[in-house]
């Protein structure tokens, strides 16, 4: 299992889905991806849509300011 890192602090919804959505794209079923992202829209919406597409949210943790880390498993869908 590897982990791929993404950072989407300067993207605006809906891009923050879609560039997560991609990025999701790229990696094997069962993988992990650590998405950085702002507090706001893009953490209430990025969780949620991935939940809602079948993928496991492992963790959310705020790493500084209104900068948080996902930890998304890669669900085989």
């Amino acid at each position: 299992m590897s982990v791929t890192v993404l950072d989407i602090t300067a993207e605006q919804c809906p891009m923050t889905f879609v560039k997560t959505k991609i990025a999701l794209s790229e990696i094997p079923n069962g993988d992990l991806l650590e998405v950085l992202l702002r507090a706001g829209e893009p953490l209430e919406n990025v969780p949620r849509a991935l939940e809602e597409s079948g993928h496991k949210i492992l963790s959310v943790e705020n790493i500084e300011g209104d900068i948080y880390k996902i930890v998304v498993a890669k669900a085989g869908v």
